[in-house]
């Protein structure tokens, strides 16, 4: 089975992009999702977090999102290393589960800034114009287009995302998107039963 990461910077569309390559048969594990669930249920990673940002993160037994956003809002690359372990791990058990599948789909938007690119065997960058990036996640988000920048500024940038990526994934045109996701889809089929032959 291939693992495929995909990733993209904040209103690129990767959700899109996944739920297109979940259409095609896909499993796909979102590991922003996984990482709110291990934050909460799993015990090493809330020791580590609590060691970092404090205990009171965890008052009254439960995350307290609000207050440790408000702690790592400058350096969001570091609650990622800090989840990182538990959220591979936990993806690599996922990836047991799914047997027949070709390949597999890992969603993060930190892929190569969490140094996540190493548990897969191939990575899609999801790009947008600036313009429609800041569109969607006002729409999204209800946040300023001033916010939206701030986010943006913190991210990799497009450049690099297409450099380090194996393929990348244009997303304005959804016709098109749903072209290029079908193309990619038979790519890393016939790649896998190359591999499985």
């Amino acid at each position: 089975m291939i693992k495929v990461g995909i990733t993209g910077g904040i209103g690129s569309g990767k959700s899109t992009v996944c739920r297109l390559f979940a259409a095609c048969g896909a499993p796909v594990y979102d590991s922003d999702t996984q990482a709110k669930r291990l934050m909460e249920e799993d015990g090493p990673l809330r020791r580590r977090l609590a060691a970092r940002f404090g205990e009171e993160i965890y008052a009254g037994g439960r995350l307290n999102r609000k207050l440790l956003a408000g702690r790592v809002f400058s350096d969001p690359a570091e609650l990622s290393a800090l989840n990182a372990p538990a959220v591979m791990e936990d993806f690599e058990r996922w990836c047991g589960r799914q047997s027949g599948a070709d390949y597999v789909v890992l969603e993060s938007a930190i892929l190569f800034e969490a140094g996540l690119e190493g548990y897969v065997d191939r990575t899609i960058a999801v790009t947008a114009p600036i313009d429609v990036r800041i569109a969607r996640t006002c729409l999204r988000d209800g946040a300023s287009a001033e916010e939206v920048r701030r986010r943006i500024a913190v991210q990799l940038d497009e450049e690099e995302l297409r450099r380090r990526a194996d393929y990348t994934l244009v997303n304005i045109n959804l016709r098109e998107l749903e072209y290029e996701v079908a193309r990619l889809d038979k790519l890393l089929r016939d790649e896998n039963r190359k591999h499985s032959a």
